[in-house]
């Protein structure tokens, strides 16, 4: 599996969407984060290793806590993948004017 698919598969789940979104504010515990979830806090933990292992979030240990954050290097990877559509479909239209205005016709 590509490291885009590991992304976009780790995202596709309501719940690890909603966990990564929780953690915009800065880094919180499993504790912290599973407060917000009618979920088990293991279930939580076990959304975060998945989230962990796509490179989207890292944990750091502070005493017996671990506080997790985004991690931008899996939101790089998401970016690249997303820009690279952006740049496809302005080259695609952007050929397709140019072949247009080559036979004389308009763009509405």
């Amino acid at each position: 599996m590509s490291q885009v698919e590991t992304v976009l598969n780790a995202i596709t789940d309501p719940t690890r969407r909603s966990v990564l979104e929780s953690l915009r504010s800065g880094p919180r515990t499993v504790g912290e984060i599973a407060a917000g979830y009618s979920v088990s806090r293991p279930a939580i933990s076990q959304h975060l290793r998945v989230l962990s292992e796509a490179g989207l979030v890292s944990a750091r240990k502070v005493g017996r806590n671990n506080f997790y954050a985004v991690d931008l290097k899996g939101l790089a990877i998401l970016r690249t993948y997303l820009e690279g559509y952006w740049d496809d479909v302005f080259d695609a239209f952007q050929h397709a004017a140019i072949k247009e205005r080559a036979k004389g016709g308009k763009l509405s």
